[in-house]
């Protein structure tokens, strides 16, 4: 006599294969491992040993207009000159450094991505998932364009290579990354990296800074974790003025 068919039921599912037992709260740790796992992975694969990360707002265009066009030019002449200079060109043998790295999205995130690819150079996105949808901008590399369900570790990603990150102008989502890095940075737990914000005007406008020195809630010498610049040439000499280190591919 044939035993039951048990194909269809759930508790026979070979583990790896069962949708339900992965995407359940017990296994939340593990999708946290694997998302880790995949985006290092592929990053090794492409033999990329560091970033410059990208941040700035989704919601600036090619053809707007004032500030919001300016700084789009400004970071797709930022994403190529650092392409080109700062070690992401190299023979299929050599390890890349000073990747440029985004969000993955539209905006500022686009136009740093799309100058590395003027440059011809590989260059990566950590995209979000998001209730709504967030498209991938078409400059990311294919094999490096990453999706996350988690933000803490799309977070870790973005940090965990990052040699420098230079900060557009941009909104929550912009704020949120630049004081994670800041804080990060000012409490010891992440080197001290190179931190630009472009357009002085914008973010002494939106963030007071002196006031917080001022009141005592951070040092003085806080206000020395980062630094303004006007233009990608501007953005790019500092970084070398603060140390930043041009790969050798070796």
């Amino acid at each position: 006599m044939d035993g039951p068919d048990r194909a269809h039921e759930k508790a026979y599912r070979l583990a790896a294969l069962d949708p339900d037992f992965i995407l359940g709260d017990s296994m939340r740790g593990a999708r946290f491992m694997m998302e880790y796992s995949k985006a290092e992975e592929h990053l090794r694969r492409h033999r990329i040993r560091s970033t410059i990360v990208v941040f700035g707002s989704a919601r600036v265009h090619e053809n707007g207009d004032g500030w919001k066009t300016r700084a789009y030019a400004a970071a797709r002449e930022f994403g190529r000159i650092t392409s080109e200079r700062g070690g992401a060109l190299c023979d299929d043998d050599g390890w890349r450094d000073n990747v440029i790295a985004t969000g993955g999205g539209p905006g500022i995130m686009e136009a740093a991505n799309r100058g590395a690819q003027d440059a011809g150079a590989p260059t990566i996105g950590f995209n979000i998932a998001l209730p709504h949808e967030q498209e991938p901008n078409p400059y990311i590399t294919p094999d490096l364009c990453f999706q996350f369900h988690y933000f803490a570790m799309r977070k870790m990603h973005l940090a965990m290579r990052a040699q420098a990150l230079v900060i557009f102008p941009g909104g929550f989502g912009t704020l949120d990354e630049l004081f994670e890095m800041l804080t990060l940075v000012q409490t010891g737990k992440a080197p001290r990296i190179p931190i630009i914000l472009f357009d002085k005007a914008y973010w002494t406008r939106i963030v007071n800074f002196d006031a917080l020195a001022e009141e005592g809630t951070i040092s003085r010498q806080d206000l020395e974790i980062f630094r303004f610049a006007e233009t990608a040439e501007e953005a790019w000499r500092l970084l070398i003025e603060l140390g930043l280190k041009i790969g050798s591919g070796v």
